[in-house]
């Protein structure tokens, strides 16, 4: 008769320390009265691969993948999903019997959070402007196009990292200069920021946005501050906004869903118990 094992996962990424997941696991594995484990898990790079492959036989169902390690989780991964795969990275591991399935939970993150924070709010309403061409602006992109967004302005510092992005998602995409990016606001019913300006430690936000219609929704994928300068900007226009800490939520219920067995949601409660 084999022993219990109670259920274990975590996240890996170098650093993991600053992670709020673990923060965020604890409170649904309590909330739901589940018996389980979710442990932040410092790996370097050269570690990764061997330490992922270690896991299933410590007790382990899966891990959330952060930077540095979301391309190599896809490059290990015996299964990927469709959207992994259009995205180039992944978030989510689950290990099971017929070997490691890569997953990339970062859109459906993006979409939900939107959907439960901004009610009626539909990516076919109108065009939507992205700014950012790093990772999580793939992940976005997978999700407006699947959504249904009829146009898509991709603006980043680097144009050729945007036109690289168009290359890959197709015509729904078009790349506008950075300069470009104010005028380009103009009847745009979705504006997303994917960069890192107006982070805390990083550049400040200083787009202007008096192109903006009152009607766009706004949201930014950095939570850090809660409030951030683009969201208060765009307020400020009378426009419905959506903070980041959303899609971080909503990406891990997914992951959540199949280690621990039960789909947790997503409340006001939760929010407070992250934030701490």
């Amino acid at each position: 008769m084999s022993a219990h094992r109670i259920p274990l996962a975590g996240v890996i990424g170098a650093p993991v320390a600053h992670s709020r997941s673990p923060r965020l696991f604890a409170h649904w594995l309590e909330t739901l009265g589940i018996e389980g484990h979710y442990a932040p898990l410092h790996v370097e790079p050269d570690d990764f691969e061997q330490v992922v492959r270690a896991l299933p036989r410590m007790g382990f169902r899966g891990a959330n993948v952060t930077l540095p390690h979301k391309i190599a989780a896809l490059g290990i991964a015996d299964q990927v999903s469709d959207r992994a795969a259009r995205i180039g990275a992944a978030n989510t591991l689950t290990f099971r019997d017929d070997g490691i399935h890569a997953d990339n939970t970062d859109g459906h993150g993006f979409i939900s959070n939107l959907r439960q924070s901004a009610p009626g709010w539909a990516a076919a309403d109108g065009p939507a402007v992205v700014l950012g061409a790093g990772g999580a602006a793939r992940a976005v992109l997978d999700a407006l196009i699947e959504a249904g967004a009829p146009e898509i302005r991709l603006a980043n510092r680097t144009r050729a990292r945007a036109e690289a992005l168009a290359e890959a998602f197709g015509p729904a995409i078009r790349v506008i200069d950075w300069a470009e990016t104010a005028p380009a606001l103009d009847g745009a019913a979705t504006v997303v920021n994917t960069t890192s300006l107006g982070m805390q430690g990083a550049d400040p936000f200083d787009l202007d946005l008096s192109a903006l219609p009152a009607s766009a929704l706004a949201t930014d994928i950095v939570y850090t501050p809660l409030d951030t300068p683009m969201l208060i900007a765009a307020r400020d226009r009378g426009c419905r906004t959506v903070d980041g800490l959303g899609m971080l939520l909503h990406q891990a219920v997914p992951g959540f869903a199949r280690w621990f067995g039960a789909t947790p949601q997503v409340t006001e409660a939760t929010r407070a118990a992250v934030l701490g």
